[in-house]
């Protein structure tokens, strides 16, 4: 039991450090965290979602996934453009003093919050990379009993992850209580967009 322990600890470990980066994703749960709106949903599909993914993974898929440059390419540029259009709205939010609150994410319906939470998953293909490929990819190293160990661990750390993103973003509430934090924050969400962006129409490009 020792040794499945370790081996649940190392994906741990791993999904996490995949995990826990600055990203698209991240920054709509931070968001959405801040004014408590949608949380449980939202941190449950971005969860639900990785572990299909590692599973898919952890079941051989990963191979297919490396091997589909076309799969990735259309992914990079469909996130680039979307990325791209949310970057923008990110910005014109920061430097218009009407929208320097929460109103935004607070009245955002929970059909839509989960439709930009799914394209910010969905259309990045680093996802596919960090789960399917690598994630899964390792977990298949292993013999099918200790395989589901690994992955397990892997999936726990995106659930422990999304859940504190998601309900420990309320206690940096005071502080956001100041129109200017408001500012702060969606003028770096524009940059992390934009720069994300940027990088996936590159990967995209450099795939022809």
């Amino acid at each position: 039991m020792s040794s499945l322990f370790w081996i649940a600890v190392q994906g741990f470990s791993l999904g996490g450090g995949l995990i826990i980066a600055i990203g698209a994703q991240n920054a709509f749960i931070l968001r959405q965290g801040l004014v408590r709106r949608h949380v449980l949903p939202l941190v449950l599909f971005c969860a639900l979602s990785d572990a299909a993914l590692i599973a898919a993974g952890s079941a051989g898929f990963g191979s297919l996934v490396a091997s589909s440059p076309l799969l990735l390419r259309g992914a990079a540029f469909g996130g680039a453009v979307f990325l791209a259009i949310y970057g923008l709205r990110a910005f014109r939010s920061a430097f218009k003093p009407q929208s320097l609150s929460a109103e935004g994410a607070a009245n955002l319906p929970l059909g839509r919050a989960l439709a930009t939470v799914a394209a910010f998953t969905f259309l990045n293909p680093h996802v596919y990379l960090d789960t399917v490929v690598l994630v899964g990819g390792i977990a298949g190293r292993y013999p099918v009993d200790e395989r589901i160990w690994f992955a397990g661990g892997a999936m726990t750390a995106s659930f422990a992850w999304f859940l504190s993103l998601g309900y420990g973003a309320r206690l940096l509430a005071p502080l956001f209580a100041k129109p200017v934090a408001w500012r702060v924050l969606d003028t770096l969400i524009g940059l992390v967009m934009s720069a994300l962006a940027v990088s996936l129409l590159l990967s995209g490009l450099g795939d022809w």
